[in-house]
């Protein structure tokens, strides 16, 4: 049976006409998709290695070719292969916005968050796309994105068996983030946008990656995303800076009204959901995946969970749980990430 490297290769000297290059890997990510960078005389590019099994390219290709079209910064697409699962894409480098924020002063942070919400802007007003309709991040959606959390994290990693009382208190939080999640107005909506899906060349412009799950979603979705980042915290005056130069600057329009508190709660609540989602993920691509790194940064999503969560009547009872009972089964895994615990 013919290797996936092998095809890559032999697709690569079909479409260069001579097999003068070199393939060297350079990224994974908690799909299916591989990433390596190709390398022929003086150009660099990137092959993307998604198997048509798991994951399907033509999302990434409409949206990409759409976003371009509308100056949003998005990888060329230099050449096809849908029946094999590559893509051959623009090379936006290796520094990652993550990175880039690590090691820069405070105000060239500030700056680059700012920079990262101007990119954001013309995403969330990009056009329909033409033979590509985006999902609708309906409650469906909503719903079954935190059922993730349930499934993966609480009942399958930690072995948890809820209560009719704990039931009580994760559904009443899941009800309220949906009502909430579908009273905000509805914009193009990245899905992905944070720390790792961000390049800094090095000219400084902002590359944008892992696109194509986009949706037609919640206005305050891709900043939460980007401000409470699950890989990246900080401090709660520096998001809420953020967050108000994103209120300044988003077109009003978009806002319907709402007024900077109202928003606020929105960026708040969407980003629990997101959260109760993440940490599920993280909990599945440990035990499907054996990804068990993805562990680790369960706790900084519990502790977003927590401090959202402390500013709102609503979620009294899910909070005072997640802080008595899910994180100190949480710590057990950190040093036994392969773990199923014992059900409770």
């Amino acid at each position: 049976m013919t290797q996936r490297p092998d095809l890559i290769r032999h697709w690569l000297a079909t479409y260069f006409g001579d097999d003068q290059f070199d393939v060297s890997f350079l990224s994974g990510d908690a799909s299916f998709r591989r990433y390596f960078r190709v390398t022929r005389e003086q150009r660099v590019f990137v092959l993307m290695d998604a198997p048509p099994a798991q994951e399907d390219c033509r999302p990434f290709i409409a949206i990409a070719r759409s976003w371009r079209a509308e100056g949003i910064r998005v990888p060329e697409i230099y050449a096809e292969n849908l029946k094999d699962g590559f893509l051959l894409l623009e090379d936006f480098g290796d520094h990652l916005f993550g990175n880039a924020i690590a090691d820069a002063p405070a105000l060239q942070v500030d700056q680059l968050y700012r920079q990262a919400i101007d990119a954001l802007l013309p995403i969330q007003k990009a056009a329909d796309i033409e033979g590509y309709t985006l999902p609708s991040y309906d409650e469906a959606m909503l719903r079954f994105e935190m059922s993730i959390f349930r499934e993966w994290l609480l009942e399958k990693k930690l072995g948890f068996n809820l209560d009719p009382t704990e039931t009580e208190y994760l559904d009443h939080c899941m009800n309220r983030l949906v009502e909430s999640a579908l009273e905000q107005p509805v914009v193009v909506t990245h899905r992905d946008y944070h720390s790792r899906n961000l390049l800094v060349s090095e000219q400084g412009g902002l590359g944008i990656i892992d696109f194509q799950g986009a949706v037609k979603g919640p206005l305050a979705y891709d900043l939460a995303s980007l401000l409470r980042d699950c890989y990246v915290k900080w401090p709660s005056e520096k998001v809420e800076a953020w967050s108000r130069y994103y209120y300044d600057q988003v077109d009003p329009a978009l806002l319907n009204g709402a007024d900077f508190a109202t928003f606020t709660r929105w960026f708040d609540w969407i980003g629990v959901q997101r959260h109760l989602k993440a940490a599920g993920l993280f909990a599945r691509l440990s035990l499907r995946d054996g990804k068990h790194g993805y562990l680790a940064d369960i706790p900084r999503t519990l502790n977003y969970i927590i401090e959202v969560a402390s500013k709102y009547d609503e979620f009294t009872e899910i909070n005072e749980w997640i802080q008595e009972r899910l994180v100190p089964a949480v710590r057990l895994l950190e040093s036994n990430p392969e773990v199923v615990l014992c059900a409770q």
